[in-house]
C-alpha cells in the first residue's frame, strides 16, 4: 500500500465514512492566497516541475537551508535539475513537518506518484513530472480546474490596475471566478510616494487626511467594481491607539512631508485607517481579514541577498492582545460599521484570546452566522497540531458548525492538497468525538457539520 492512500489521517471508522462520503469531493472555495493574476490570466505554461513547485515557496526554502542546502540552489542561480535533487533530499528527512506529507500528497495527486521523493529517485520522478507537464498541457488555469477550485481570492494592493482580474473575468472558457482582495499595507506606514500614486490613480488630491480618505474610498470601490469582496490587513503588532480628528490630520502632514512620526502616532494611525477602512468595508458587504503577529524578514542577510518573503520570519510575541482587539472591533461595532471580520493570530499561544474576542462581537441583525469568525491556522500553524489546535479552540469558545474553514495563502498552483489534508485532520477529529461519545452519532448532523465547515459555510460567508 502507498503511504498516501485512500485513509491516509483517517485513524477511525467515522472519520473514514464521513471522509469519503461528504468531504472527499466537495469544491473549494480558496478565499485567500498569493496566486499570481496575470499568471492565471495568461493560462501560463511552467517550465518544468522546479519552476511549478519550489519557484516561490518559502516553506520549502526554509527546510532546504534546515537541510544545509546552499542558497545557490534555493534562490540563487542554480539549474533547474540541481535545485530539485535538494529539495528531494530534504523532504526525505522532513519527517515531522506538514511538508512531507504535503509533498506527497502534491505528487499523487497532480502526477500520479505514489513512490516517497528521495534521494535515490529524484531524477526519475523529475523526468516524469516534466514529462506530464508538457504531454498533459498542465497550466494555471488546468491546475485549478483540476483541483476543483470554485473561487480565488488573490491580494492586491491599492495601486493595482487589476487588469488581469478583468481579463480573467471575460475569459467565457474560464468558468472560475478570480477576485481581486484589498490589501493596504503600505499605508500604514504612508510615504509621499504613495500618496502621489493614489492621486493619480484617482485623479484627486490629498492635501488633508479627510482628502486622502476620499481617494482610499475611491480605490475601495474601484476593487468592489472589479469584483472584490474581501480585504486583507497583515500587521506585525495589534495595536488600539485612540487620537482626535486633528491628531490625524496633523501625522497626515508629518508622513506627507516626510517629517518623523512618532511610535504613538503610528498606532494612531494604524487605528485610524482600519476603523475607517473597516466601515467602507462594511458598506459594500465586503470580508475583513486581519493577520497579525509575525516578525518579517528578519534575516537581514538573507534579506539582502535575496529580498523579501524569502523563508526568513517567525512568530512575534506581543503584550495586551485582548485589550487591543477588543478596542478594535468594539470602535467599529459601536458605530454599527463592523464588517464581517476574520482574525488570525500566528502565536497560537493566542488562541483562547482570540476565539473569546470574536465571540462578543457575533451580534447583527443580518442574521450572519458566524460574523467575526477566528481565523483557520495560518503559516506556522497549518500543520496538523495547529489545526487540531485552532478547531478546539474554536469549539471552546464559539460554534464550530459555522467555521469558515480552510485557506491556501499559497503562491503556489498545486497547494490545494492542503485543503484534502485539512478536510482528513477535519474528519478524524470529528471521528474521534463521535466515536468517544463527545459528538452524537446522528449522520445528519454530522453530514452538516462536515459539509458546511469544508465548504458551504465559506460559500455563504464570501458572497454580499
Amino acid at each position: 500500500m502507498s503511504f498516501i492512500h485512500n485513509d491516509f489521517m483517517l485513524q477511525n471508522e467515522t472519520a473514514k465514512q464521513i471522509y469519503h462520503n461528504i468531504a472527499k469531493d466537495l469544491p473549494i472555495i480558496d478565499y485567500h492566497c498569493h496566486l499570481d493574476p496575470k499568471e492565471i490570466a495568461e493560462d501560463y505554461i511552467f517550465e518544468d516541475i522546479t519552476e511549478l513547485w519550489l519557484a516561490g515557496d518559502h516553506y520549502k526554502w526554509r527546510a532546504m537551508r534546515a537541510n544545509g542546502v546552499s542558497e545557490d540552489l534555493i534562490t540563487g542561480n542554480g539549474s533547474s535539475k540541481e535545485k530539485f535533487k535538494a529539495w528531494a533530499e530534504t523532504a526525505e528527512v522532513a519527517l515531522g513537518n506538514p511538508l512531507f506529507h504535503w509533498t506527497q500528497l502534491e505528487l499523487k495527486q497532480y502526477f500520479g506518484i505514489e513512490d516517497l521523493l528521495s534521494s535515490e529517485n529524484w531524477e526519475d520522478i523529475y523526468d516524469k513530472a516534466n514529462q506530464q507537464l508538457k504531454n498533459d498541457g498542465m497550466t494555471a488555469q488546468s491546475l485549478i480546474k483540476q483541483s476543483q477550485v470554485e473561487f480565488i481570492g488573490t491580494t492586491d494592493t491599492p495601486f493595482d490596475s487589476l487588469e488581469y482580474h478583468k481579463q480573467i473575468a471575460e475569459d467565457s472558457s474560464f468558468d472560475v471566478t478570480v477576485a481581486p482582495s484589498f490589501r493596504p499595507d503600505e499605508l500604514y506606514n504612508l510615504s509621499p510616494d504613495d500618496i502621489r500614486r493614489l492621486e493619480k490613480l484617482t485623479g484627486k488630491t490629498a492635501d488633508n487626511y479627510d482628502s486622502f480618505k476620499t481617494i482610499l474610498e475611491n480605490r475601495v470601490a474601484y476593487f468592489d467594481q472589479h469584483g472584490a469582496l474581501i480585504s486583507d490587513h497583515g500587521i506585525t503588532e495589534l495595536i488600539y491607539q485612540e487620537s482626535t480628528d486633528d491628531d490625524i490630520e496633523r501625522i497626515f502632514a508629518k508622513f506627507k512631508a516626510e517629517e518623523t512620526v512618532t511610535e504613538e502616532e503610528k498606532a494612531q494611525w494604524m487605528t485610524r485607517l482600519l476603523v475607517d477602512l473597516g466601515s467602507f468595508y462594511y458598506d459594500r458587504g465586503w470580508i475583513m481579514q486581519i493577520h497579525f503577529g509575525a516578525i518579517r524578514d528578519a534575516n537581514k542577510r538573507l534579506f539582502n541577498q535575496a529580498g523579501a518573503n524569502v523563508g526568513v520570519d517567525s512568530i512575534y510575541d506581543q503584550p495586551k492582545v485582548a485589550e487591543h482587539l477588543n478596542q478594535l472591533l468594539n470602535a467599529m461595532d459601536v458605530k454599527s460599521k463592523l464588517p464581517k471580520t476574520i482574525i488570525y493570530n500566528l502565536n497560537p499561544e493566542l488562541n483562547h484570546i482570540v476565539a473569546s474576542t470574536v465571540a462578543n462581537f457575533q451580534s447583527n441583525e443580518e442574521g450572519i452566522k458566524g460574523k467575526v469568525q477566528f481565523g483557520a491556522g495560518w503559516w506556522f500553524n497549518d500543520t496538523e497540531q495547529g489545526m487540531l489546535r485552532q478547531m478546539e479552540t474554536l469549539a471552546d469558545h464559539g460554534l464550530l458548525m459555522h467555521f469558515v474553514g480552510m485557506l491556501t495563502d499559497s503562491r503556489s498552483f498545486v497547494s490545494y492538497p492542503r485543503h484534502d489534508y485539512f478536510r482528513r485532520i477535519f474528519c478524524n477529529f470529528v471521528g474521534e468525538q463521535v466515536e468517544q461519545g463527545k459528538f452524537p452519532d446522528n449522520d445528519l448532523l454530522i453530514k452538516r457539520l462536515v459539509e458546511n465547515v469544508c465548504y458551504y459555510n465559506a460559500k455563504r460567508y464570501f458572497q454580499k
